[in-house]
């Protein structure tokens, strides 16, 4: 109260010719506050026949989860039971604050939002598997035929995405400027890959030598304390052979052993929450595979399963796995980090 005593005293104390531009100058102000708050902050659409608030949101960028509650209160009085929407409203959508844009994602995923900055001091370099002259490992489904570099290429967008959205510096070693973020099952084979903005080349020795020398030549123009590799494959065995997803490290590497096993763990938890009946098998070892062997960054390879087994395929060829997968390997590696963080 006797702030406000003062502040009134002061105001009196003006000339009037004064208050008379402090007064234009805050009605200006409110002005340009509530244009800002119409045209930036917000925009508006319909949502499509048979959407529901989930899609809708998803379709414009928004995490359900992060924007739900304040969309329901923004277009209060404008939903059916249980907050469906109507065909007929038009509604108002939150922006966020932070806008970002990467296109390899693809035209419906190129401008997203930061969600937060749970990860902001970090760097990913994250490598897709085979790619440009090499599909990788092959597997047949029905009358399709399943290609392991198109499924890793995916699944590592979803984790590049992911992370991105949380505050982390991405480099995508594997590029395909056609191919963004895909929900079909089916995901077509192309030779449109390139390491960075070079060619792969066919042999193979040459293609792990070209993505080990992308990884070092980021790694050196980063500043970030929490650098991480990450390079996702998938196995192929006999057809019979189902397997879980498995964690590969360095052998020298006590860090690359900690962030494997943090990472086993996470899908441990995760499929004791969703499936708690099936157990999860997968481990963690070293190899001496040469991309481990010749990163400079802590490096961490992952097998997500067998492209030639039926159980295991359905982890790559519907969408929602995919994801699930892109989102188990986000979780664990965030736990990774805030561990390293309270060091």
């Amino acid at each position: 109260m006797d702030k406000l005593l003062k502040t009134i005293f002061l105001f009196s104390m003006i000339t009037k010719e004064h208050k008379h531009y402090i007064l234009i100058g805050l009605l200006l102000l409110i002005h340009f506050i509530g244009f800002a708050q119409a045209n930036i902050e917000y925009e508006t659409s319909k949502p499509k026949a048979g959407e529901g608030l989930h899609s809708f949101l998803l379709r414009h960028k928004l995490p359900p989860k992060d924007f739900q509650d304040t969309f329901i209160k923004l277009n209060k009085g404008k939903f059916g039971k249980n907050h469906s929407l109507l065909a007929h409203q038009t509604y108002l959508i939150p922006k966020s604050e932070i806008e970002l844009y990467e296109p390899l994602y693809g035209t419906e995923r190129e401008r997203f939002p930061l969600e937060s900055k749970a990860l902001k001091g970090t760097a990913f370099y994250l490598v897709a598997g085979h790619g440009g002259p090499d599909p990788g490992a092959i597997g047949k489904y029905g009358n399709h035929v399943l290609h392991e570099d198109e499924y890793a290429y995916d699944i590592t967008l979803r984790l590049a995405k992911k992370l991105q959205e949380n505050g982390a510096n991405i480099h995508l070693v594997i590029q395909d400027e056609d191919d963004g973020i895909r929900d079909n099952q089916i995901l077509k084979l192309d030779n449109h890959e390139t390491c960075g903005s070079k060619t792969i080349p066919l042999d193979q020795n040459k293609r792990l030598k070209q993505r080990t020398l992308e990884v070092n030549k980021l790694y050196k123009q980063d500043t970030e304390a929490y650098r991480r590799c990450i390079i996702i494959h998938v196995d192929s065995r006999s057809k019979r052979k189902q397997i879980d997803v498995f964690f590969y490290h360095h052998k020298k590497s006590k860090t690359g052993k900690k962030m494997a096993t943090q990472l086993r763990d996470t899908f441990d938890e995760k499929y004791n929450q969703h499936q708690p009946s099936r157990g999860f098998s997968g481990t963690v070892s070293d190899r001496n595979l040469y991309l481990l062997r010749n990163t400079t960054p802590v490096s961490v390879f992952i097998e997500l399963g067998n492209i030639q087994n039926y159980r295991d395929q359905q982890r790559f060829v519907k969408a929602d796995n995919r994801q699930a997968l892109a989102n188990w390997l986000y979780d664990g590696i965030k736990k990774d980090f805030e561990r390293n963080n309270k060091k």
